[in-house]
């Protein structure tokens, strides 16, 4: 069972990502600030951490930068939401490292389409963590592994990888 740590402020965006992540048989557990959020990570050990961008203590961006900088959490997924009226650095959130985006009220299926490739892409990498490929030692290469690997960094560096293209393409054109 894929495990998400979700971060924010306002009960009723908890309740709804709960909610909606517990229906799907995520375990989720829920925090109230950035603080909070980095507290649990050890023990929670989540697959996913979705964090409210403008948490009271430590930002939902400085805990992606947190998060992405240390090598014990290297699997983990983040995912940055704000409000709908909230103005959400896209830029900002892909300096941090961000997997992803999310707009909230939560909409059940675009959670559960941006979670779960992200728990995916999180277990994979576990995986390659604790049992990593060993090809010179059996004078092979395992293909799957190989090919799980590669799978893995793509998906980790497309979502901020589009985004930039985007930017860049659609700045571009303005010239």
């Amino acid at each position: 069972m894929a495990r998400v740590l979700l971060a924010d402020d306002s009960p009723h965006a908890q309740r709804m990502g709960e909610r909606i992540l517990r229906e799907e048989g995520f375990e989720v557990v829920c925090v109230t600030d950035g603080d909070g959020a980095l507290q649990r990570l050890a023990d929670a050990d989540p697959d996913v951490i979705i964090a409210d961008a403008f948490l009271p203590r430590r930002s939902g961006f400085d805990l992606c930068r947190e998060i992405k900088s240390n090598p014990k959490f290297r699997h983990m997924r983040v995912v940055l939401t704000a409000g709908v009226l909230e103005p959400l650095d896209e830029t900002e959130a892909i300096r941090a490292g961000s997997d992803a985006l999310l707009k909230k009220p939560f909409e059940a299926t675009a959670i559960l389409e941006t979670v779960q490739p992200l728990a995916d892409a999180a277990r994979v990498a576990r995986e390659l963590a604790s049992h990593p490929p060993d090809p010179v030692s059996r004078g092979e290469m395992d293909t799957e592994r190989v090919r799980a690997a590669v799978t893995l960094a793509v998906d980790a560096v497309s979502p901020s990888l589009v985004e930039e293209i985007t930017r860049q393409v659609l700045s571009a054109l303005k010239k």
